[in-house]
């Protein structure tokens, strides 16, 4: 049986801060550039979530996706928009604000909720800016 991919992309603004805390101000700076700020600074992000699955022979739907942003929304969204991921979103504690780490943690709060619908996360995209973005497909 074949398998249809479908996306659907949902908007956040966040703030974060690059650095290590067990490195110096200057450290951080030389490995972080100005994304160490020891103000933070923020980004308006794009996530892209990815599933796949056998087409429903009634709807020929792989997913409702109203549902998919539901899910997304409750289980992401809103923990990160207009937070500080280093300090309020408790997914990301003890984690470094890499848009990396934040793909993979997407991911992780993702998989079972996803799972639920009936379908399989294929992938997470995250970007961070016009030239940089993440994709993750599971470990």
């Amino acid at each position: 049986m074949a398998f249809v991919h479908i996306t659907r992309r949902e908007r956040f603004s966040a703030a974060h801060r690059l650095h290590r805390p067990d490195w110096s101000d200057a450290r951080n700076l030389e490995v972080f550039g100005k994304c160490s700020n020891p103000n933070w600074h923020g980004h308006n992000y794009e996530l892209w979530v990815t599933v796949k699955g056998e087409q429903d022979p009634a709807t020929s739907f792989v997913v409702d996706l109203s549902a998919l942003s539901r899910l997304i929304n409750t289980h992401v969204i809103d923990y990160l928009d207009h937070k500080n991921i280093d300090l309020d979103v408790p997914f990301m504690k003890g984690r470094l604000s890499s848009t990396e780490n934040l793909a993979v943690a997407i991911w992780e709060q993702l998989a079972g909720p996803v799972a639920e619908l009936g379908c399989t996360l294929h992938a997470v995209k995250v970007k961070e800016t016009e030239n940089n973005h993440v994709e993750y497909h599971g470990a």
